[in-house]
């Protein structure tokens, strides 16, 4: 929304957006045309919103590879934006019958600030959706562990449904403070000052989350899981831990420990992605590739 649509949209295009906005308790941003589908809705129903979505559209553009079985018979030339881990048949057989944009192509980017303040000692973050297979488990036990610390933890996104009875009891309690949905650019303004932002998930979780990303434009030390380690590491932005409540909390606690560390890899990451992971670089080159496909007018539909 904050990066691909607002880009079409500030090219003058016009936007329907199909995502389960009830599911996650979002309110559609304006300008855009909303279709409100069922959060994993069947196959059927799928086809259905995107056939009566699509009907006028110049591109359909989609983000799950689950869609992509989904699609109407008749329809506009189809892009698969590929954020996951896929099979490299998959890829092949999508890029016979579709058009393919991969990081190689877009790479993953956020929107990077123009300078961050020093991270703190008091409190670490994490944005983006809660989930069992995204460490929430870990994430309530870790702020269990950094309250006598002194250290608080901000967790800023939608919840899973079965997971938000064990947030709101943590909550309660005084353990952490779980803010819900936020809009993107808030909740990157959220993140800036903190002595960590954290990456935990399972090896089950496609894709290196933009979270990262997020956390490296505000000049936030990152802790991750290995999943992430290849960004991490080599922007040295940051600590590779395992899915372990010690692990997480010891490189939460050594950060906070040294502020000269945490302040060189905050720097070191904000520099990084501001070479390689900006979003203003790298709209038009989108626009002009989604353009190009739908071989659009300026005012084009897409979707």
């Amino acid at each position: 929304m904050h990066r691909q649509i607002r880009a079409l949209l500030d090219a003058g295009h016009e936007v329907t957006y199909l995502a389960p906005f009830t599911y996650f308790n979002v309110t559609p941003a304006m300008g855009i045309t909303a279709v409100d589908v069922a959060h994993q809705a069947g196959l059927g129903r799928a086809r259905a919103a995107l056939r009566r979505a699509a009907k006028d559209a110049d591109l359909l553009l989609v983000h799950d590879h689950r869609l992509l079985r989904a699609l109407p018979y008749r329809r506009p030339p189809v892009v698969w934006d590929v954020r996951e881990r896929v099979s490299p048949r998959l890829l092949a057989r999508a890029t016979r019958r579709h058009h393919v944009i991969t990081a190689a192509d877009v790479p993953e980017a956020t929107l990077v600030a123009p300078g961050p303040p020093l991270p703190g000692d008091t409190r670490v973050v994490h944005i983006g959706r809660l989930s069992t297979e995204r460490g929430v488990n870990e994430l309530i036990g870790v702020a269990e562990r950094l309250v006598p610390h002194g250290v608080r933890m901000d967790l800023i996104g939608a919840a899973a449904p079965d997971v938000r009875p064990l947030l709101r009891d943590a909550q309660r309690v005084g353990l952490l403070d779980w803010f819900g949905y936020v809009p993107s650019r808030h909740a990157l303004r959220m993140t800036e000052g903190a002595l960590a932002g954290l990456a935990l998930a399972g090896p089950s979780v496609p894709g290196v989350p933009t979270k990262v990303l997020d956390y490296m434009g505000r000049g936030v030390p990152v802790v991750s899981t290995p999943q992430c380690a290849a960004l991490v590491e080599g922007a040295r932005c940051g600590m590779v831990v395992p899915l372990d409540v010690d692990a997480v909390v010891n490189a939460v606690l050594d950060l906070k420990e040294d502020p000269r560390l945490r302040a060189d890899m905050g720097a070191r990451g904000h520099a990084e992605a501001r070479l390689r992971h900006h979003w203003p670089d790298h709209a038009a080159a989108f626009v002009a590739r989604a353009e190009a496909w739908a071989g659009a007018s300026r005012h084009a539909l897409a979707v």
